[in-house]
């Protein structure tokens, strides 16, 4: 069922995703104007030009993304943490094997984060939870995101006894329940989860919902930019922020209809 979940949830974002909109409009264009459908191709055409307009002027990614991130506060106060929980995303697992270094992509404050955390809380352990989220991978032994954790952590002057990897999750519910069956947090135990901000509320209902007690958001990595700057032109920076806003609102949807 997790894996049926997963490939279902694959194929609908790529049909959802809103750069995928822009595609579709200007083939249902072209199929019109083929076929002499000319006021179909119009109205295709309009669409499309004013949709992409629109995302190059506005930042609707931004206003979107703005409540996700302010939903926990940045750097809150704590003590006497048991651990820190990084959720994969940050690492270029395949550009890391290849380049034999770790590199880090968008979300690499996931890492960054948690070892500033370490030095302030020495006694805590750090749990990385992450596999591959790619489609082509469904069916294949993982651990390439794991393994590039584990060369960061040790590159960092981590202790290796402190650390525990968890990777075989290959989404945010299978990142709870994997780690939860691993760990077997027990109730008065306080483990610090960090991850992108956008990405904390679907974050903390997964961790919740497995049975995880004693869970402090830590968000880092955030992406939204102030509104007072009003519109302007930047139409790949407004797409990949759409992109991700419409993702994780998707998510959020299908997380709580399905119980995850």
């Amino acid at each position: 069922m997790d894996t049926a979940f997963f490939i279902a949830s694959k194929v609908i974002w790529g049909l959802l995703r809103p750069e995928a909109w822009i595609v579709l409009g200007t083939g249902l264009t072209l199929l019109a104007l083929w076929r002499g459908w000319r006021r179909v191709a119009g109205w295709a055409a309009t669409f499309s030009f004013g949709f992409i307009v629109l995302v190059a002027v506005v930042p609707v990614g931004d206003v979107l993304l703005l409540p996700l991130e302010e939903r926990y506060p940045s750097s809150p106060q704590i003590n006497n943490i048991t651990g820190i929980i990084v959720l994969g995303g940050g690492e270029e697992a395949g550009l890391s094997a290849w380049r034999n270094q770790v590199v880090l992509g968008e979300g690499a404050e996931r890492f960054t984060g948690a070892m500033a955390l370490v030095r302030v809380h020495p006694q805590a352990r750090v749990v990385f939870t992450g596999g591959s989220g790619a489609l082509s991978h469904v069916g294949r032994i993982g651990g390439w995101n794991a393994a590039v954790a584990e060369r960061f952590f040790d590159e960092q002057g981590l202790d290796p006894a402190r650390l525990t990897l968890e990777g075989a999750s290959r989404n945010t519910a299978e990142n709870a329940t994997l780690t939860y069956a691993q760990i077997a947090p027990q109730p008065d135990e306080t483990w610090v989860l960090m991850t992108s901000a956008f990405h904390m509320p679907r974050s903390v209902a997964s961790f919740e919902a497995a049975g995880w007690e004693g869970i402090v958001p830590w968000p880092v990595d955030y992406r939204a930019r102030s509104l007072r700057g009003g519109i302007g032109w930047d139409f790949a920076r407004n797409l990949d922020m759409l992109n991700t806003a419409v993702r994780e609102y998707i998510g959020l949807l299908a997380y709580r209809m399905t119980g995850r």
